[in-house]
Protein backbone atom coordinates (compact mmCIF):
# COMPACT_ATOMS: atom_id res chain seq x y z
CA UNK A 1 0.00 0.00 0.00
CA UNK A 2 1.41 3.41 -0.94
CA UNK A 3 1.61 6.43 1.35
CA UNK A 4 -1.47 8.10 -0.17
CA UNK A 5 -3.58 4.99 0.35
CA UNK A 6 -2.40 4.72 3.95
CA UNK A 7 -3.27 8.37 4.58
CA UNK A 8 -6.72 7.97 3.05
CA UNK A 9 -7.44 4.86 5.10
CA UNK A 10 -6.31 6.56 8.30
CA UNK A 11 -8.49 9.57 7.61
CA UNK A 12 -11.45 7.29 6.88
CA UNK A 13 -11.06 5.34 10.10
CA UNK A 14 -10.43 8.34 12.36
CA UNK A 15 -13.25 10.50 11.06
CA UNK A 16 -16.11 10.87 13.50
CA UNK A 17 -19.52 10.10 12.12
CA UNK A 18 -22.88 10.45 13.78
CA UNK A 19 -24.68 8.70 10.95
CA UNK A 20 -27.16 6.24 12.39
CA UNK A 21 -30.25 4.63 10.97
CA UNK A 22 -32.74 2.84 13.17
CA UNK A 23 -35.36 3.21 10.44
CA UNK A 24 -38.56 1.26 10.12
CA UNK A 25 -37.83 -1.23 7.35
CA UNK A 26 -40.75 -3.28 6.10
CA UNK A 27 -38.62 -5.91 4.44
CA UNK A 28 -35.14 -7.30 3.90
CA UNK A 29 -34.74 -8.42 0.29
CA UNK A 30 -31.86 -10.84 -0.39
CA UNK A 31 -31.17 -11.48 -4.08
CA UNK A 32 -29.12 -14.56 -4.91
CA UNK A 33 -27.56 -13.81 -8.28
CA UNK A 34 -24.62 -14.77 -10.49
CA UNK A 35 -22.55 -13.25 -13.27
CA UNK A 36 -22.76 -16.65 -14.96
CA UNK A 37 -26.58 -16.65 -15.10
CA UNK A 38 -28.22 -15.23 -18.23
CA UNK A 39 -31.57 -14.93 -16.41
CA UNK A 40 -30.14 -12.73 -13.66
CA UNK A 41 -29.63 -9.27 -15.26
CA UNK A 42 -33.36 -8.36 -15.09
CA UNK A 43 -33.33 -9.22 -11.37
CA UNK A 44 -30.15 -7.21 -10.86
CA UNK A 45 -31.88 -4.21 -12.45
CA UNK A 46 -34.95 -4.72 -10.28
CA UNK A 47 -32.91 -4.82 -7.07
CA UNK A 48 -31.37 -1.50 -8.13
CA UNK A 49 -34.88 -0.07 -8.50
CA UNK A 50 -36.03 -1.48 -5.15
CA UNK A 51 -32.94 -0.10 -3.43
CA UNK A 52 -34.36 3.39 -3.95
CA UNK A 53 -37.24 2.54 -1.61
CA UNK A 54 -36.10 3.66 1.88
CA UNK A 55 -38.43 1.12 3.54
CA UNK A 56 -36.51 -1.79 2.00
CA UNK A 57 -33.09 -3.18 2.86
CA UNK A 58 -31.82 -4.74 -0.36
CA UNK A 59 -28.80 -7.01 -0.63
CA UNK A 60 -27.14 -8.70 -3.63
CA UNK A 61 -25.58 -12.05 -2.73
CA UNK A 62 -23.46 -13.46 -5.55
CA UNK A 63 -23.24 -17.28 -5.58
CA UNK A 64 -20.50 -19.48 -7.02
CA UNK A 65 -22.32 -22.60 -8.21
CA UNK A 66 -22.51 -21.37 -11.84
CA UNK A 67 -18.75 -20.81 -12.09
CA UNK A 68 -18.34 -24.14 -13.89
CA UNK A 69 -20.09 -22.67 -16.95
CA UNK A 70 -16.88 -20.85 -17.85
CA UNK A 71 -16.84 -17.60 -15.89
CA UNK A 72 -15.77 -17.28 -12.28
CA UNK A 73 -18.06 -14.77 -10.57
CA UNK A 74 -15.83 -11.96 -9.31
CA UNK A 75 -18.16 -11.11 -6.40
CA UNK A 76 -19.26 -14.58 -5.35
CA UNK A 77 -18.85 -15.99 -1.87
CA UNK A 78 -19.26 -19.70 -1.27
CA UNK A 79 -21.01 -18.71 1.93
CA UNK A 80 -23.78 -17.14 -0.15
CA UNK A 81 -24.38 -20.47 -1.87
CA UNK A 82 -24.49 -22.12 1.55
CA UNK A 83 -26.93 -19.49 2.83
CA UNK A 84 -29.27 -20.01 -0.10
CA UNK A 85 -29.21 -23.79 0.44
CA UNK A 86 -29.77 -23.29 4.18
CA UNK A 87 -32.88 -21.25 3.43
CA UNK A 88 -34.16 -24.02 1.16
CA UNK A 89 -33.55 -26.62 3.88
CA UNK A 90 -35.32 -24.44 6.46
CA UNK A 91 -38.34 -24.04 4.14
CA UNK A 92 -38.30 -27.75 3.39
CA UNK A 93 -38.50 -27.37 -0.39
CA UNK A 94 -34.75 -27.54 -1.27
CA UNK A 95 -35.50 -25.07 -4.06
CA UNK A 96 -32.27 -23.29 -5.04
CA UNK A 97 -31.97 -21.22 -8.22
CA UNK A 98 -30.91 -17.87 -9.62
CA UNK A 99 -32.23 -15.25 -9.62
CA UNK A 100 -33.89 -16.09 -6.32
CA UNK A 101 -35.12 -13.55 -3.77
CA UNK A 102 -35.71 -14.39 -0.12
CA UNK A 103 -37.96 -11.94 1.72
CA UNK A 104 -37.51 -11.39 5.47
CA UNK A 105 -35.79 -14.76 5.74
CA UNK A 106 -39.04 -16.61 5.04
CA UNK A 107 -40.45 -16.65 1.51
CA UNK A 108 -38.63 -17.16 -1.78
CA UNK A 109 -39.76 -15.86 -5.17
CA UNK A 110 -38.33 -15.23 -8.63
CA UNK A 111 -35.91 -12.34 -8.31
CA UNK A 112 -37.12 -10.56 -11.44
CA UNK A 113 -40.82 -10.58 -10.45
CA UNK A 114 -41.60 -7.29 -8.71
CA UNK A 115 -45.23 -8.17 -7.98
CA UNK A 116 -44.23 -11.50 -6.44
CA UNK A 117 -41.72 -9.72 -4.21
CA UNK A 118 -44.36 -7.21 -3.02
CA UNK A 119 -46.82 -10.05 -2.38
CA UNK A 120 -44.16 -11.93 -0.42
CA UNK A 121 -43.53 -8.86 1.74
CA UNK A 122 -47.20 -8.73 2.69
CA UNK A 123 -47.42 -12.48 3.20
CA UNK A 124 -44.51 -12.52 5.66
CA UNK A 125 -46.40 -10.01 7.80
CA UNK A 126 -49.28 -12.49 8.11
CA UNK A 127 -47.29 -15.63 8.86
CA UNK A 128 -44.69 -14.14 11.20
CA UNK A 129 -43.59 -10.90 12.86
CA UNK A 130 -40.58 -9.78 10.82
CA UNK A 131 -38.55 -6.69 11.67
CA UNK A 132 -40.36 -5.98 14.94
CA UNK A 133 -37.13 -5.16 16.77
CA UNK A 134 -36.08 -1.50 16.46
CA UNK A 135 -32.39 -2.19 15.93
CA UNK A 136 -30.11 0.85 15.97
CA UNK A 137 -26.63 1.25 14.54
CA UNK A 138 -24.07 4.04 14.81
CA UNK A 139 -20.68 4.65 13.23
CA UNK A 140 -18.69 6.86 15.58
CA UNK A 141 -14.92 7.39 15.95
CA UNK A 142 -14.00 4.45 13.76
CA UNK A 143 -16.32 1.96 15.44
CA UNK A 144 -19.62 0.38 14.40
CA UNK A 145 -22.01 -0.19 17.31
CA UNK A 146 -25.24 -2.16 17.04
CA UNK A 147 -27.87 -2.07 19.79
CA UNK A 148 -30.67 -4.62 19.99
CA UNK A 149 -33.43 -3.91 22.53
CA UNK A 150 -35.39 -6.24 24.79
CA UNK A 151 -37.80 -8.47 22.92
CA UNK A 152 -41.47 -7.46 23.20
CA UNK A 153 -42.23 -11.18 23.64
CA UNK A 154 -40.39 -14.48 23.42
CA UNK A 155 -38.48 -14.88 20.14
CA UNK A 156 -36.07 -17.62 21.16
CA UNK A 157 -32.44 -17.36 20.13
CA UNK A 158 -31.09 -15.29 17.26
CA UNK A 159 -27.79 -14.37 15.64
CA UNK A 160 -26.53 -10.88 14.88
CA UNK A 161 -24.75 -10.47 11.53
CA UNK A 162 -23.01 -7.43 10.08
CA UNK A 163 -22.50 -7.09 6.32
CA UNK A 164 -20.15 -4.60 4.64
CA UNK A 165 -21.88 -3.33 1.49
CA UNK A 166 -20.66 -1.79 -1.77
CA UNK A 167 -23.39 0.30 -3.40
CA UNK A 168 -22.44 -0.28 -7.04
CA UNK A 169 -20.06 -2.69 -8.75
CA UNK A 170 -19.76 -2.85 -12.55
CA UNK A 171 -18.31 -6.01 -14.08
CA UNK A 172 -17.33 -6.76 -17.68
CA UNK A 173 -18.11 -10.46 -18.14
CA UNK A 174 -15.72 -12.12 -20.58
CA UNK A 175 -17.01 -15.69 -20.71
CA UNK A 176 -20.06 -17.79 -19.91
CA UNK A 177 -23.75 -17.06 -20.49
CA UNK A 178 -23.29 -13.28 -20.12
CA UNK A 179 -20.19 -13.07 -22.32
CA UNK A 180 -19.42 -9.56 -23.60
CA UNK A 181 -22.00 -7.97 -21.30
CA UNK A 182 -21.19 -5.30 -18.73
CA UNK A 183 -23.36 -5.78 -15.65
CA UNK A 184 -23.98 -3.57 -12.63
CA UNK A 185 -24.69 -4.95 -9.18
CA UNK A 186 -26.35 -2.99 -6.36
CA UNK A 187 -25.75 -3.27 -2.60
CA UNK A 188 -23.23 -6.05 -2.98
CA UNK A 189 -22.57 -8.01 0.22
CA UNK A 190 -18.82 -8.41 0.60
CA UNK A 191 -18.66 -10.40 3.83
CA UNK A 192 -20.66 -11.72 6.81
CA UNK A 193 -19.34 -10.83 10.26
CA UNK A 194 -20.98 -12.65 13.15
CA UNK A 195 -21.27 -10.14 15.99
CA UNK A 196 -22.74 -12.62 18.44
CA UNK A 197 -25.92 -14.16 19.80
CA UNK A 198 -29.04 -12.40 21.06
CA UNK A 199 -31.28 -14.11 23.61
CA UNK A 200 -34.08 -11.58 23.94
CA UNK A 201 -32.39 -9.17 26.34
CA UNK A 202 -31.08 -5.74 25.35
CA UNK A 203 -27.50 -5.98 24.16
CA UNK A 204 -24.92 -3.95 22.23
CA UNK A 205 -22.21 -5.19 19.85
CA UNK A 206 -19.22 -3.29 18.47
CA UNK A 207 -16.52 -3.77 15.85
CA UNK A 208 -13.79 -1.39 14.65
CA UNK A 209 -14.31 -0.11 11.11
CA UNK A 210 -10.71 -1.11 10.38
CA UNK A 211 -11.66 -4.77 10.82
CA UNK A 212 -14.38 -4.72 8.14
CA UNK A 213 -12.21 -5.34 5.03
CA UNK A 214 -10.66 -8.66 4.09
CA UNK A 215 -8.25 -9.81 1.38
CA UNK A 216 -10.79 -9.39 -1.44
CA UNK A 217 -11.75 -5.74 -0.94
CA UNK A 218 -10.46 -2.59 0.75
CA UNK A 219 -11.95 -0.22 3.29
CA UNK A 220 -12.57 2.36 0.56
CA UNK A 221 -14.86 -0.15 -1.19
CA UNK A 222 -17.33 -0.21 1.72
CA UNK A 223 -20.15 2.32 1.39
CA UNK A 224 -22.38 1.15 4.22
CA UNK A 225 -22.99 -1.66 6.65
CA UNK A 226 -26.20 -3.60 7.19
CA UNK A 227 -27.05 -5.58 10.30
CA UNK A 228 -29.51 -8.47 10.55
CA UNK A 229 -30.88 -9.99 13.73
CA UNK A 230 -32.08 -13.37 12.50
CA UNK A 231 -33.74 -16.18 14.38
CA UNK A 232 -32.29 -19.66 14.22
CA UNK A 233 -28.70 -20.36 13.22
CA UNK A 234 -26.71 -19.99 10.01
CA UNK A 235 -27.37 -23.61 9.03
CA UNK A 236 -31.13 -23.12 9.53
CA UNK A 237 -32.00 -19.42 9.27
CA UNK A 238 -35.42 -18.14 10.21
CA UNK A 239 -37.37 -14.92 10.25
CA UNK A 240 -35.38 -11.68 10.35
CA UNK A 241 -36.41 -10.02 13.61
CA UNK A 242 -34.66 -6.69 13.10
CA UNK A 243 -32.40 -4.90 10.64
CA UNK A 244 -30.73 -1.56 10.04
CA UNK A 245 -28.21 0.13 7.78
CA UNK A 246 -25.62 2.84 8.37
CA UNK A 247 -23.43 4.77 5.96
CA UNK A 248 -19.67 4.86 6.39
CA UNK A 249 -19.35 8.17 4.51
Amino acid sequence: MNYRAIALSAAFICATSTTAFAGDPRAVIELFTSQGCSSCPPADKLIAELSRDPSLITMSLAVDYWDYLGWKDTLALHGHSNRERAYAEARGDRDVFTPQVVVNGLIDVLGSDKRAIENAIEKTRHIAKPLELPVTMTVVDGKVTVTVPDAPDSHGSAEVWLCPITHKVTVAVERGENKDHTLTYTNVVRRWVRLGDWSGKAQSYSIPVAELPDASYALKDIDEVSVLVQSGVAAKPGVILGAATASLH
